[in-house]
């Protein structure tokens, strides 16, 4: 009898695994212009957000001027750029704004920006030399507030001829040594140039009203040494001509200067 022979079973093979397509690479030009976009939006928000804080600041707070004569001299130079306080006058509108506002009244010898009475859109800089209710007077170039003498450091005479009284001048000659007495009406003040014989002020076109002052100056934050009558210069050539010399006509030692 013939044995039956069996072969063994080999184990069956493991599944290889089914070989699969790689995906598709992502695209990131989406991405990208999304990015790209978002950037862009982000720099024009800072941009936006920047112009609303310097229209606030420059509307509200404070104001660049400039000098464009030498009726401040030598207290404020032809040439230099101010910065001037709009909140140190305004009048509070609340107890919280009265504390927290650094406002105060105006003083006698305060130098203010104001505009200018006869032209409402130009702007003066001036000292007050009397407040309202004040008698002023000016005796052969002194300055008297209440009939009495009145010292002014920083006023400058460049003139020396003196027109008195007693001999005859034209009228814008007399009052600018002697004038009044006057008393300043309510609601007003008199103001003048510390460089009194050449400062063009209330000797010649009046008091000037509170509601016109628009702050005091408060920070030179650039001065050069510009022509007297660079002002009138406005042609683009003149123009581009002082921007040429903003730096070597520049007046360093009174620059980020407090105004006082």
């Amino acid at each position: 009898m013939s044995e039956d022979k069996t072969t063994p079973k080999s184990a069956p093979k493991p599944a290889s695994p089914q070989k699969t397509d790689p995906p598709p690479p992502v695209r990131k030009t989406r991405r990208k212009k999304v990015r790209e976009k978002s950037v862009l939006r982000e720099y024009f928000e800072l941009i936006v957000e920047t112009a609303v804080f310097v229209f606030f600041v420059m509307t509200f707070v404070v104001q660049a001027f400039q000098i464009p004569t030498g009726s401040m001299e030598s207290t404020l130079l032809i040439g230099a750029f101010l910065l001037v306080n709009k909140f140190a006058y305004a009048a509070p509108r609340s107890a919280l704004e009265d504390a927290v506002l650094p406002n105060r009244p105006i003083r006698r010898h305060d130098i203010v920006v104001f505009k200018y009475p006869q032209e409402l859109n130009k702007d003066y800089v001036k000292r007050v030399v009397a407040l309202e209710g004040e008698k002023v007077e000016i005796r052969d170039k002194q300055v008297y507030v209440n009939d009495q003498p009145v010292a002014e450091p920083f006023k400058v005479h460049r003139d020396s001829q003196l027109y008195t009284k007693s001999e005859y001048y034209q009228y814008d000659d007399l009052i600018r040594d002697n004038y009044g007495p006057v008393t300043v009406p309510p609601g007003h003040m008199f103001m003048m140039g510390d460089n009194r014989d050449y400062s063009w002020d209330s000797r010649y076109w009046g008091f000037l009203p509170l509601s016109y002052v628009k702050g005091r100056p408060w920070l030179i934050y650039f001065s050069y040494a510009a022509e007297r009558n660079a002002y009138l210069q406005t042609s683009v050539g003149e123009r581009l001509k002082k921007l040429a010399t903003f730096l070597p006509k520049a007046r360093w030692r009174r620059m980020l200067k407090i105004i006082r």
